[in-house]
């Protein structure tokens, strides 16, 4: 099957995506914001705009940062921030696993070369970035 859903929540508060998590986990692997945007092709100030927004949106920060000096700073995830990507990914396969007869119906439904016209909609509406819109 190659047709597939993607989550995004969306809340007074913020909006949490794919593009979010994904700079989460790059920030959980490679302890640092600027390479994590780098991985993910952002600039550092969006990445940053991101984790002040996630940051500002909970009621307990998701990333942590430590201010550089002699053990060169870093910054990484709080617990909390690892359960937001734990539950995300938990509902994102559950939310697949329920949407899949339909999914397969739209995947038989859909001409094989649909996706390559010109102005079919692959990939979503486009943004300006992971989870655009509100912050």
């Amino acid at each position: 099957m190659t047709t597939d859903i993607r989550l995004r929540f969306l809340h007074p508060s913020g909006a949490i995506g794919p593009g979010k998590v994904s700079l989460l986990e790059e920030i959980d692997r490679t302890g640092s914001i600027s390479a994590a945007a780098r991985a993910l092709g952002m600039s550092f100030r969006r990445a940053w705009f991101l984790v002040e927004t996630m940051n500002s949106a909970f009621r307990e920060p998701v990333v942590r940062t430590n201010v550089g000096g002699r053990e060169g700073g870093g910054t990484g995830l709080t617990a909390f921030g690892q359960e937001v990507i734990a539950r995300y990914r938990r509902m994102e396969e559950e939310a697949r696993r329920a949407a899949a007869p339909h999914l397969a119906w739209l995947d038989e439904a859909l001409k094989p070369e649909a996706a390559s016209e010109k102005g079919a909609d692959s990939a979503g509406p486009k943004s300006n970035g992971p989870d655009s819109g509100d912050p």
